[in-house]
């Protein structure tokens, strides 16, 4: 994306937060382009995944040792709000983004980077792409991300991209 095309969808976003109203969740539970930006408009909704609030994040904290790296990751939680909020201003797309990104929170980051490099042509024969959507879906309940790497199988066997096993 350039950054005349991110500043536009940042324009509209923010053109839609003032045709909602206070950022409260609606009936459903869901909060909505009124919520935007989290940090200020909803601060009371995000937690570290250590269960800390944006306010108990200072430099005296961090200095004392009170607030860690750890502290610092974002929360599935906190991306699916991001994703409500993304639905609410008819961006389905990132919507999606940020559920996916939800699901890889609790995975650790070196296994992403095996599977990341896995997805990439020719690295990998149908079979492993498809052990690796069974143990994002059965091992860590990452069932998007799963159906992704099983759509990523198909295309590739098609494109003739795999790995093969001679």
């Amino acid at each position: 994306m350039d950054e005349v095309m991110i500043k536009n969808m940042v324009k509209e976003i923010l053109n839609n937060i003032e045709k909602h109203d206070s950022g409260k969740k609606d009936s459903s539970g869901k909060i909505g382009v009124s919520s935007y930006p989290l940090g200020s408009r909803r601060p009371d909704l995000v937690r570290t995944p250590t269960n800390k609030t944006l306010d108990d994040i200072t430099l005296e904290n961090v200095m004392n040792g009170k607030i860690t790296i750890e502290d610092l990751n974002i929360t599935a939680d906190t991306l699916e709000l991001q994703a409500q909020v993304a639905e609410d201003a008819g961006r389905s797309s990132i919507a999606r983004n940020f559920r996916r990104a939800a699901e890889l929170t609790t995975i650790p980051d070196d296994r992403i980077l095996q599977i990341y490099n896995s997805l990439r042509p020719f690295r990998s024969t149908k079979a492993e792409l498809l052990q690796i959507a069974d143990e994002l879906e059965n091992k860590y309940g990452a069932l998007i991300n799963a159906a992704l790497v099983r759509e990523a199988a198909e295309v590739y066997e098609k494109r003739k991209k795999l790995r093969s096993d001679d």
